[in-house]
């Protein structure tokens, strides 16, 4: 146990000799830090004027994390959610608190008499969780301040947070540790914010719109919906072998056959492969289907949806995000797979004898790979570096696609788009196949080896239920973390979770 940890814990010894408990209680009615600051600003407090009147008594409640002791009086920096506010206590002001009316509230934590108080605030640390009834004023700098009358201990920290100047600086540690970065970083804590804000906003957009909200498994018996690894698992009571979902695609298709029309989902997925500052293994995807729409109009929503979030959310459509400023002004850019595979590869995709010579040349086990995989290669390598601002490139390959609708004119290709911003792609949609021959022989060629090994899966009962009929449809999925990563100016993934899988310590 380091100094400073004895320290508190003798702390809180000499706290219970108090006859006070450490841990607090409920404490109910608590008013945010930011809507009393703006209440302050209302009142038009001069310095050193302090109110007495019900329109400047608060109660409050939050984390020290600045304690500075002048004798009589005590001044704190107390950070809740909306962030900090300055709590002054005084002596003098917490011992007339004795005489006054009590105002506990039914069942909250108990009040110690105000000498108590006092001496506890004396034995106050960084980190400790407090809750003060007071009046708001200014001191003579001008500072706003809210006056304790009555002073709670809430929690007491056993351990210090990190010094307050640096924060938590390092990278490891704040993942590992995101509850200390939350509260000593407060730029983690908007991130977070933010990222709820984003979610919400997609949410009501959707509903606006008549999409209903659904879910769907997460352990299947069978994985499909995107080329990608699962993790498997089994479940001890039917004895059978389990996947947690890669995608929820199958599942909410098999909705549009039941007649729901418009189904999202905002689905944790999960997939068995590598870690990197765009990937981790378990993420969260908006998907969603539209019966008789198409990926034009796939298109169109996800322009609104993220134009919307970007202007309601951030508060505008030009974001900085690395060595760039993304402009989400719409309209977006449509390009064609192919054109941009000739711009930047610098022949037709339809060569395959020259990819598969400029794949050897890249290193890549090309041998190893279907024609359509080798091409998706070349796209990733050459094309997707300067796709920087939002493009919708659409007609993919079709061995790439089969789960998709094929283009009308041309059978090779695929109705899908993959929409990309800063060389990332964000969202992925389909005008959905629902012939149920074409694709049980699409399905039968992945298992034959053509396209994605990973995909070399066969769902019958899918299969069986486009047998019923499902209407024509236009699908989307967006990928959520990278959404948020770029709203909010993250350049790894990590940062936009609030626990992100990492190796144990020991």
């Amino acid at each position: 146990m380091s100094d400073q940890i004895a320290d508190r814990h003798a702390k809180l010894e000499k706290i219970r000799t108090l006859g006070v408990d450490p841990y607090g209680g409920r404490f109910p009615g608590a008013t945010p830090h930011a809507a009393i600051r703006a209440a302050g600003e209302q009142l038009g407090l001069a310095p050193g004027q302090l109110t007495s009147g019900e329109e400047g008594r608060f109660r409050a409640a939050g984390r020290v994390v600045l304690y500075r002791d002048i004798g009589s009086l005590i001044f704190l920096t107390v950070r809740d959610w909306t962030g900090d506010l300055q709590f002054g206590l005084s002596k003098k002001m917490l011992l007339e608190g004795d005489s006054r009316p009590a105002q506990d509230v039914p069942g909250s934590a108990p009040v110690a008499a105000g000498a108590v108080q006092w001496q506890v605030a004396k034995l106050l640390d960084l980190g400790d969780i407090i809750g003060v009834d007071g009046q708001l004023g200014r001191t003579k700098t001008g500072e706003l301040t809210l006056w304790a009358t009555r002073f709670t201990l809430l929690s007491k920290a056993l351990r210090p947070p990190p010094e307050k100047r640096l924060g938590l600086t390092d990278i490891e540690a704040r993942y590992r540790r995101r509850y200390v970065d939350l509260f000593a970083n407060p730029h983690s804590r908007q991130v977070f914010l933010l990222r709820s804000r984003i979610i919400a906003a997609l949410r009501q957009q959707l509903l606006a719109r008549g999409f209903i909200e659904v879910d769907t498994p997460v352990l299947q018996p069978i994985y499909g919906g995107a080329a990608a690894r699962p993790f498997v698992t089994h479940h001890n009571a039917l004895d059978m072998k389990l996947y947690l979902r890669i995608s929820p695609e199958l599942y909410l298709k098999r909705c549009l056959v039941g007649g729901l029309e418009r189904v999202f989902e905002f689905a944790r997925c999960f997939r068995n492969e590598g870690i990197s500052p765009r990937h981790n293994p378990e993420f969260t995807m908006l998907e969603l289907y539209q019966a008789y729409a198409d990926y034009h109009d796939m298109m169109d929503l996800t322009e609104d949806l993220v134009v919307t979030a970007a202007r309601d959310v951030i508060g505008r459509l030009k974001i900085p995000y690395g060595e760039h400023e993304i402009d989400y002004t719409p309209p977006w850019a449509r390009r064609r797979y192919a054109d941009l595979f000739v711009e930047h590869v610098g022949f037709p995709l339809t060569d395959i004898s020259q990819a598969r010579a400029r794949a050897r040349a890249l290193g890549l086990p090309e041998r190893q790979l279907a024609d359509a995989v080798v091409i998706g290669k070349l796209f990733e390598h050459f094309v997707e570096p300067h796709l920087i601002h939002p493009t919708f490139v659409v007609d993919y390959p079709a061995p790439l696609c089969p789960l998709t609708r094929r283009h009308p004119a041309d059978p090779e290709l695929a109705l899908r788009f993959e929409l990309y911003i800063h060389t990332t792609e964000i969202a992925n949609a389909y005008s959905e196949l629902n012939d149920p021959a074409v694709q049980r022989a699409n399905l039968s060629a992945q298992l034959a080896g053509e396209g994605d090994e990973t995909m070399r899966v066969m769902d019958e009962d899918f299969c069986e239920a486009l047998e019923y009929a499902m209407p024509p449809a236009g699908g989307l999925g967006i990928g959520i973390d990278r959404l948020c990563m770029l709203l909010t100016g993250c350049t790894s993934i990590r940062d936009v979770l609030l626990f992100p899988l990492q190796r144990p310590e020991r």
